[in-house]
């Protein structure tokens, strides 16, 4: 680092704040020749080291500030945004080989989104953290072949799909640059393996499904790792041979080095070390994990870690993942291992291509398979280490031209619910006394039926399929199989399920989940206030919440909700709810001083301790890799209500002016409850207990209408 005297005394003769231009001959050898104020460079000026490096561009109190140039004798130039000396911002690299990054930088590392254009024509563009890719990223190699998903320290780690220039391709889970847990491996051909992967033959384990009779049943899953993948090597970044900030002059003899004596005093600063490989330590910025898999920031201009910084008078815990794993030993173990069997045969045998228009018999009730899967196996059957049961798929044509029409891959459907992961099941039953259950990587619910459920559901199956071909964005439950399990023997049990998409499979964490119906009675949470984390589902009257929506998107909400609530009235169906998902982005825009009354908001520990900038920053790429669409991934506000203490039953608040960023998720959800025998006795009984208006249990037509009354009124255009 250069020492840099500036005490001339012809310096000390101008006015003070007075901006001049200069040229300083420094004993070091250095040269500076720009602007200059109260003895420090101050406006754009030139910086020239006696060892060849060079910045031109903007200063601030002696400090490269704003925008810049610098250069390496070696011929790497950056150039873009600079702060406190340190590469920070936005900014283009180009190192003496060639290879050109152009993206974020957080004090003289990649960091942020950002593209790397090596000279030997390949190209990553993605996240990058410390200097090193990581998070979401494509990478692309000169022969075309390219990887998308996830990185991890500068390696494909985590979920990713490669595509080879061929048309192959492998989905699944990678672990330092190679296949790694469950995956599938497909051929242009259509034919694919799924399994779990590994470099050790002994633990790779999975089943080749051939598109046709003469598929290449020689093929070895090891192939992948030495043969398809030798060419797909990621190349390293060089590093950066002096940092800047390691170049900047300390101005000694500057006004900010003396007292008003003239007598120099120790700089208020604290002193800063950073490690050869430009590591960042003792108060600069760091970057890392804090154990429960969010990003932490230190700095000694942030929050300590040990505060919980709130977003207003909001304090979000961290939410928990959902459910108990199945493992063996758990009394549902084997219904989930028949389940996975019944599941892998149904979506993995080959199956003519189905045009989007069905027969009428393709809806027939009677359109139903039933296969037998005795323990040993069969000849369509894999051996197995369950009880011998029997599985039926109903109207099999229908759900797998459902699942095109959702665009859901078959291998991936079937790596999600019958691959190395168990599923998990949720902690109670619903009301209805149906037990639900998640894959382990959230996309897929599976909710146990009861007979009179799975009879509505197949007598509406036709106009709910022309329902949902025709509207694109509807927002009613997506159905993607209807099964049954049958345990042999003297139990004859059946076990009914239903495959369904989960709302709220996404990257962000769901701070807050509302329930609604319309109604008020009965639709309050019981749990104390104490109890209440991110994974408590709240209802009508725990509310306190208006949603803004942008105008576009508001009249497609609209359009939408009336479209879907006009279906399920044609069809006799009442008592469903809209499910409403929020991720809070950062602080409120107002903070009032005192907490509005009546707010039901559970309060803990915040899962986040970004500073804004940082938080604003990482939000926001991750946006862009999101896709959005009605009721999915949306970006939008909430303004917080609050209710009168006069009134018990007031579904919807008085707005209070204090706003929050959250990104939304919400659907219709369900939508199996006719309006049957057992409904109209419960509407006559509890008509004459309560106020018709605020039981669940109305007309179908009634219901419509209050629903859609109540839903207007909470979600709004944002003006």
């Amino acid at each position: 680092m250069s020492v840099a005297h500036a005490d001339d005394a012809d310096d000390y003769s101008r006015p003070t704040g007075e901006t001049y231009h200069a040229e300083k001959a420094l004993p070091s050898g250095d040269f500076y020749t720009g602007q200059w104020r109260d003895n420090l460079p101050h406006g754009h000026g030139k910086y020239l080291w006696t060892d060849g490096c060079m910045y031109v561009g903007e200063w601030h109190r002696g400090k490269t500030m704003g925008k810049g140039r610098f250069s390496w004798p070696s011929g790497a130039t950056y150039e873009g945004d600079f702060k406190n000396g340190y590469m920070d911002g936005k900014g283009t690299y180009i190192d003496s080989t060639g290879d050109l990054y152009r993206g974020s930088w957080v004090m003289n590392l990649r960091h942020g989104q950002g593209t790397k254009s090596y000279v030997n024509g390949d190209c990553y563009d993605g996240e990058w953290r410390r200097g090193l890719q990581d998070g979401h990223g494509r990478y692309q190699w000169k022969n075309e072949n390219h990887y998308i998903g996830q990185w991890k320290n500068g390696m494909m780690n985590g979920n990713g799909t490669m595509i080879w220039s061929n048309g192959n391709r492998y989905d699944g889970s990678w672990e330092e640059s190679a296949p790694k847990g469950n995956g599938t491996f497909r051929w242009s051909d259509g034919s694919f393996y799924v399994g779990v992967w590994s470099k050790d033959p002994k633990e790779q384990n999975g089943t080749y499904y051939p598109s046709t009779t003469s598929g290449n049943f020689d093929w070895q899953p090891q192939q992948v790792f030495y043969v398809d993948l030798s060419e797909c090597v990621v190349c390293t970044c060089q590093r950066i041979p002096v940092l800047p900030s390691q170049k900047m002059p300390v101005w000694y003899g500057s006004s900010s080095e003396q007292s008003s004596s003239g007598n120099r005093t120790k700089s208020s600063e604290r002193p800063r070390r950073r490690s050869v490989d430009g590591r960042i330590s003792n108060g600069e910025m760091e970057l890392r994990s804090n154990g429960s898999g969010y990003l932490q920031v230190d700095d000694n201009n942030i929050t300590e870690s040990n505060r919980s910084p709130s977003l207003g008078n909001l304090r979000i815990q961290p939410a928990k993942k959902q459910g108990q794993t199945i493992s063996k030993g758990h009394k549902n173990y084997d219904l989930m291992l028949n389940l996975q069997l019944g599941i892998r045969h149904s979506v993995g045998r080959p199956a003519p291509a189905t045009s989007l228009d069905l027969k009428a018999s393709a809806f027939d009730p009677k359109e139903k398979v039933w296969t037998k899967f005795p323990s040993e196996g069969s000849k369509y059957t894999p051996p197995h280490q369950s009880c011998e049961f029997k599985w039926k798929d109903y109207c099999p044509v229908v759900f797998r031209t459902l699942r095109k029409l959702f665009s859901v891959d078959a291998a991936d459907y079937m790596l999600s619910i019958c691959g190395n992961d168990a599923l998990r099941e949720l902690s109670s039953p619903g009301k209805s006394g149906s037990f639900f259950y998640l894959t382990n990587d959230d996309r897929y619910m599976i909710k146990t039926m009861k007979k009179a459920e799975t009879k509505v559901l197949i007598r509406m199956l036709p106009a709910y399929y022309n329902h949902v071909r025709a509207c694109e964005n509807t927002l009613v439950t997506k159905f993607f199989g209807l099964h049954c399990v049958k345990l042999t023997g003297t139990a004859q049990k059946k076990v009914r399920f239903v495959i369904m998409g989960n709302l709220f499979c996404t990257g962000y964490s769901i701070h807050r989940r509302f329930d609604l119906k319309g109604s008020s009675h009965g639709r309050l949470t019981t749990k104390p206030e104490s109890e209440i984390d991110p994974n408590t589902t709240l209802k009508d009257l725990d509310l306190n919440f208006i949603f803004r929506l942008q105008k576009n998107w508001f009249q497609e909400f609209c359009r939408q909700v009336d479209r879907d609530c006009e279906f399920l009235e044609q069809e006799r169906i009442m008592d469903y709810s809209l499910l409403v998902g929020l991720h809070f982005r950062e602080a409120a825009f107002k903070e009032p001083a005192t907490p509005p009354s009546g707010a039901r908001t559970p309060t803990g520990n915040s899962d986040t301790r970004l500073s804004r900038a940082e938080m604003d920053r990482f939000l926001l790429d991750a946006s862009k890799l999101a896709s959005t669409k009605l009721g999915i991934n949306m970006s939008t506000r909430v303004e917080r209500t609050v209710r009168r203490s006069d009134c018990e039953n007031q579904l919807v608040g008085e707005p209070t002016g204090e706003f929050y960023d959250v990104i939304l998720y919400f659907g219709i959800i369900d939508i199996l409850q006719d309006y049957d025998i057992s409904k109209k006795l419960e509407h006559a009984y509890k008509s004459m207990q309560y106020d018709p208006t605020s039981i669940s249990a109305v007309d179908p037509k009634q219901y419509s209408r209050r629903f859609r009354d109540f839903i207007f009124k909470i979600f709004v255009e944002d003006t």
